[in-house]
């Protein structure tokens, strides 16, 4: 398995996620220009990357500028074939704005940016702390679609406390059900506003994120991270 990290005009946080997965995990990396539409060398295996940042000053809205990227356009067409995607923070609102996941990211219920270390839980079952940084991270989908989602189990993570209890007082942006992450149906595009890549390294005293990574991409980076 190899992956692809899109760079936009406004990425600042491409080069976390290119160290993490080539230093942290040891895989295999390949950096992608916006611009660019060639992703003839990746299989339906591999995972496509959208690190994240203010892609385009985030004009208009979150993501809805990247969007109709050239590289954009051909991840669209890799996921539909079934290829692996993986969005994080700007990455999880172009997600969204492309259509390939549900729901919309607002702006946080307290209407300021946040940036600070966050308990989620997920199906490891225990708490997990990752950094967020954003001022466009409450989650938010029609409760027909939120149902769905809880129903489907696309909901990947949740904010909670330190405990792992999913509280309205762990939310920090007002997400809808403390919706920190979700995943398309296949379980092959997934979305998420914390940033595990920030959280990959022995010397940030925080390697919680090698588990998101490992709960993702299991089979294909396991051996890694446990090395």
């Amino acid at each position: 398995m190899k992956f692809g990290v899109i760079i936009f005009p406004g990425s600042n946080c491409d080069q976390d996620m290119v160290g993490a997965l080539r230093n942290d995990l040891g895989q295999e990396v390949i950096e992608l220009w916006h611009k660019d539409n060639d992703l003839s060398s990746f299989t339906t295996e591999d995972c496509i990357i959208l690190p994240g940042g203010f892609s385009f000053g985030d004009y208009l809205r979150c993501g809805a500028i990247a969007r109709f990227s050239p590289m954009m356009q051909q991840t669209i067409a890799f996921a539909q074939r079934g290829g692996k995607v993986f969005g994080v923070c700007n990455g999880f609102q172009i997600l969204c704005e492309s259509g390939l996941l549900p729901g919309v990211l607002l702006k946080n219920a307290n209407q300021q940016f946040i940036c600070k270390n966050v308990f989620i839980i997920g199906e490891e079952k225990k708490p997990l702390m990752i950094p967020i940084a954003h001022g466009e991270g409450r989650f938010h989908a029609d409760e027909n679609t939120l149902q769905e989602l809880i129903k489907n189990n696309q909901v990947i993570y949740r904010y909670c406390d330190a405990d792992g209890a999913i509280t309205p007082e762990a939310n920090p942006n007002g997400a809808a059900y403390n919706i920190a992450g979700i995943c398309n149906k296949e379980r092959t595009v997934f979305g998420m506003m914390p940033h595990p890549e920030r959280a990959c390294a022995e010397k940030l005293n925080n390697i919680d994120g090698k588990t998101v990574f490992q709960s993702l991409f299991l089979n294909h980076i396991k051996e890694a991270i446990l090395s």
